[in-house]
């Protein structure tokens, strides 16, 4: 995805928010073209071309660039400096937005508050740390994902679609008989 996708205002009822562009996206301009992409639409209840109608889904990854490759084995994380910077400019481009889905820990921490308090020592930046109200991001993944109750009407954490949560969604069936389900239904009511 390029950035001047966004030279203009995207009206789209639905947005996801991921980690980075991975090798195979930064090589092809498309993010999720690989079976990971597979995965987030079918939990999304989308067919691929509704997923890459910017009308009706905005993609907006937490980096924008391909961090490069982790010598222990797949990406390495976003840059951190790249959502603090262009995400509160690029949000308010996106009119409409009534879910955004959160795919995976460095999205989930971008928009979700961290669990201790937003000012309090050791606590990570986060762009929903404004609205002390807002409900926190919990320890880990699978206790952020568990409680995405909590987080709607405007969030919906979700694992990362890749084939490393294979092992999870076995763990956690609850995922796949109620989130996603659920998700399906929010995102249909949403864009028709």
């Amino acid at each position: 995805m390029s950035l001047g996708r966004f030279s203009r205002r995207v009206r789209a009822p639905a947005c996801c928010s991921w980690a980075r562009r991975p090798a195979r996206a930064h090589t092809s301009g498309r993010p999720f073209t690989d079976p990971s992409g597979v995965r987030l639409r079918e939990w999304l209840g989308l067919d691929e071309a509704t997923f890459y109608d910017a009308g009706r889904v905005a993609l907006l990854p937490a980096g924008f660039c391909y961090p490069g490759t982790n010598p222990k084995g797949g990406d390495l994380p976003p840059r951190p400096e790249c959502a603090p910077h262009w995400h509160p400019r690029l949000r308010p481009l996106l009119t409409g937005i009534g879910l955004t889905v959160l795919v995976g820990q460095y999205a989930h921490a971008i928009y979700l508050p961290n669990r201790r308090a937003a000012a309090g020592p050791g606590a990570a930046p986060s762009l929903g740390a404004a609205d002390p109200s807002a409900p926190r991001r919990k320890a880990t993944v699978t206790e952020t994902v568990a409680a995405w109750r909590d987080f709607l009407p405007d969030f919906l954490p979700a694992p990362h679609p890749s084939w490393r949560v294979n092992g999870w969604l076995a763990r956690n069936p609850w995922f796949e008989a109620e989130l996603v389900p659920e998700l399906q239904r929010r995102v249909r009511a949403l864009i028709g």
